[in-house]
């Protein structure tokens, strides 16, 4: 593998909140795709083994696993079946020099969300990475239509609530609020991602009390108590997190 023809992609603030385990027993190889990937905007670990591939998948939040099949120690695919077993749902691209279907389906059946054949290209490697978030996105899109606690009805289409007989109008950036949060729900979501993925500050080092006075303004709206929120949660000293 070579770095050679690497697209960045520089400008996308979602890479840079994403994290990416590569597991590889070749520290060369290992060490270039990382670099790939950090290059990119990805922030990346690395282990060179089955059994620290685990341990590290378990103690760290990842978004992606780069993951060969080929390891000493546990195989990628006894790592992956223990991933799945534990309930993690992390996405897994499986590298692979195995070419047999009957490999490719046994990685399949144990999890995997894609897999490439070494040799392959940093930009096909980035592709498929990118791919596997988008497709995430996707999956986990804000429905337009919520039926919350409390017989509240919530029209992200038309920017409504209806609750008690009456209709409340949200404003846009409360729909694209409450909309990431729900994309999110698998997360806390901090102040920090929602200036920068909501507001689109080009930083989040900003002095603002926008984001809290937003987050209470909403909560009047979509919560059956506001005073005692149950949907829209705070994690104290990190942000929030949607629960329903």
């Amino acid at each position: 593998m070579t770095l050679e023809g690497h697209s960045t992609a520089a400008g996308e603030n979602q890479r840079t909140k994403r994290k990416i385990l590569v597991v590889e027993d070749e520290e060369a190889l290992a060490v270039g795709i990382r670099d790939a990937i950090e290059h990119a905007g990805y922030e990346v670990a690395v282990a060179l083994d089955g059994n620290s591939a685990l341990e590290t998948a378990r103690a760290g939040d990842f978004d992606l696993i780069v993951l060969d099949l080929m390891l000493p120690g546990q195989s990628g695919l006894d790592v992956l079946r223990a991933l799945r077993k534990d309930k993690h749902t992390v996405r897994v691209l499986v590298l692979t020099a195995l070419a047999e279907e009957e490999d490719l389906v046994k990685g399949f059946e144990a999890g995997a969300d894609d897999y490439m054949k070494k040799p392959f290209s940093p930009r096909e490697l980035l592709a498929r990475i990118d791919a596997q978030f988008r497709r995430a996105t996707m999956e986990t899109a804000a429905p337009e239509h919520l039926e919350l606690p409390g017989d509240i009805k919530v029209d992200l289409a038309r920017l409504e609530v209806h609750r008690d007989g009456e209709t409340i109008p949200l404003t846009p950036r409360e729909g694209d609020i409450l909309s990431y949060l729900i994309q999110h729900n698998d997360r806390v979501v901090t102040r920090e991602d929602l200036l920068l993925d909501v507001w689109h500050y080009q930083s989040a080092n900003v002095e603002t009390r926008t984001v809290d006075i937003h987050i209470v303004g909403l909560r009047r709206k979509v919560e059956p108590e506001p005073a005692k929120p149950q949907l829209i949660q705070t994690v104290r000293g990190k942000g929030y997190r949607w629960y329903s």
